[in-house]
């Protein structure tokens, strides 16, 4: 199974921007889909944004326009950049890989946004 690692976590401002990144340990080119999801304090994990096999983007409306979601297969990385970041963002994000092994997860980094 391909593992996923996540990294880019941090505090900021807001209105400031992070990128977060998923790093897989084989081919990303393996999954039909990948995502980016949350879980913030007291509500469920929600998806954020993901992106087909074809590289087609999908956004939440609460992220539209503020997120965007990439990947380099060459790399084996996914990456959520995030600008505009507001204190309902907080949240730990996750990285999610869909393939003919099912659905893979990494560990989660956290975002925190707060003045």
């Amino acid at each position: 199974q391909v593992q996923l690692v996540e990294s880019g976590g941090d505090v900021v401002q807001p209105g400031g921007s992070l990128r977060l990144t998923c790093v897989a340990s084989g081919s990303i080119s393996s999954f039909y889909s990948m995502a980016w999801y949350r879980l913030a304090p007291g509500k469920s994990r929600e998806v954020v944004a993901t992106i087909t096999n074809g590289s087609v983007t999908n956004y939440r409306d609460f992220v539209k326009e503020r997120f965007t979601i990439s990947k380099d297969t060459a790399k084996n990385t996914m990456y959520l950049q995030m600008n505009m970041l507001k204190p309902e963002d907080t949240a730990i994000y996750y990285c999610q890989g869909w393939g003919p092994s099912g659905v893979q997860w990494g560990q989660g980094t956290q975002v925190t946004v707060s003045s």
